[in-house]
């Protein structure tokens, strides 16, 4: 069974031979793992989604049986650099580099008060010229070999908050301000347009996501999803499955979201993502028990400790422990709970894409 087979067999509830992996790295340790491997280093891509499509022919050639897809910045508006670290992507979005990730620097719409401040922004042009050229690369080069997962994460609460801050997009979500649903509006046009794009050029799962979760609790009350975020994510995934009655859908939500999964699934959810360890309520038994007749599970490798600070021999116990659970009759892609971290050794990260190749 080759990775492609394994894949499909998985996401179509199939019992494969063995868990599909997938993994997705920071540049850090993407030029870590070359250095070690005597491999050549690929700059990242050009997208606020760069690590999840970046680095793929490493990741492939380490054994991964799924690549990664994503939206890049068009020809015609790069992200650029204004100078002290100091960069700017097509949003409007600035950022520091600090070498690691970007952090947050300015809010292009802190100011917004008005459902004119919205109408009067730049946003994205989805179908702007360049846009596909990597994910068609990509596709191009393992569609036929490799599972092709679409990325599509901040797909509404983040980029929304990304945009404005995130306190005073709380605050404002809570107080009802008159922009907020004219933002959510316009975000879920672009991400639509995108998402149809990833599809038609051949994804096998579109991933989309927000992070609704703390490690312990959610991050805003269930009604306040229900009422900004729910009847979005239907919409969405009504029109990308008019695109393809096929198509995978997954969610990546870090964090302890087990309150709100049961609204993913009546919205249509395929596959739930990142399955993070260490977060309260979302262990793998119960989660497997509960879901598992309705979901297929994707991630669940601790990247916050276990990657990091255990042996290769307890990240491969661990790593057979929950194959062994959330992929009991197929419906696991095992993957780490989000990128992999510099602070993680090649001799560990190397232990996981072992002990999945040996299962």
């Amino acid at each position: 069974m080759n990775s492609k087979e394994r894949f499909q067999k998985t996401i179509n509830r199939e019992t494969p031979d063995r868990a599909p992996l997938y993994v997705s790295v920071t540049p850090q340790v993407a030029l870590k793992l070359c250095n070690k491997l005597n491999e050549p280093y690929q700059e990242p891509l050009d997208s606020m989604l760069s690590t999840r499509a970046s680095h793929m022919d490493l990741i492939a050639k380490l054994g991964a049986d799924a690549v990664g897809i994503t939206v890049c910045a068009p020809i015609n508006n790069p992200t650029i650099e204004l100078g002290d670290s100091i960069i700017k992507n097509e949003w409007g979005m600035i950022f520091k580099d600090t070498g690691k990730y970007n952090e947050f620097h300015e809010f292009p719409l802190a100011h917004a008060q008005t459902a004119k401040d919205i109408e009067e922004y730049g946003f994205p042009d989805p179908f702007a010229i360049g846009r596909w050229d990597a994910a068609q690369k990509t596709i191009d080069k393992y569609g036929k070999t490799h599972g092709i997962i679409a990325d599509l994460e901040t797909t509404l609460f983040e980029t929304a908050w990304y945009l404005v801050g995130l306190e005073k997009f709380m605050m404002d979500m809570m107080m009802e301000a008159d922009y907020i649903n004219p933002l959510l509006d316009k975000i879920q046009f672009i991400h639509t347009e995108y998402g149809k794009k990833l599809i038609e050029l051949g994804a096998d799962v579109l991933w989309c996501g927000d992070d609704f979760g703390s490690q312990t609790s959610l991050m805003m009350d269930p009604d306040s999803f229900r009422r900004y975020f729910k009847p979005r994510i239907k919409a969405m995934f009504a029109e990308f499955k008019n695109v393809n009655p096929n198509i995978k859908l997954a969610w990546h939500s870090c964090g302890a979201i087990k309150t709100i999964i049961p609204d993913f699934i009546e919205v249509g959810l395929d596959i739930l993502n990142p399955i993070q360890p260490l977060a309260t309520g979302m262990e793998p038994q119960e989660l497997k028990d509960t879901f598992g007749k309705e979901l297929i599970f994707f991630g669940g490798m601790c990247v916050q400790d276990l990657l990091p600070n255990g042996t290769p021999e307890e990240i491969k116990a661990e790593a057979i422990r929950r194959a062994g659970i959330l992929g009991k009759d197929g419906g696991y892609i095992i993957a780490p709970a989000h990128n992999i971290q510099e602070d993680t050794s090649v001799e560990n990260i190397l232990a996981l894409f072992e002990v999945v190749k040996q299962m």
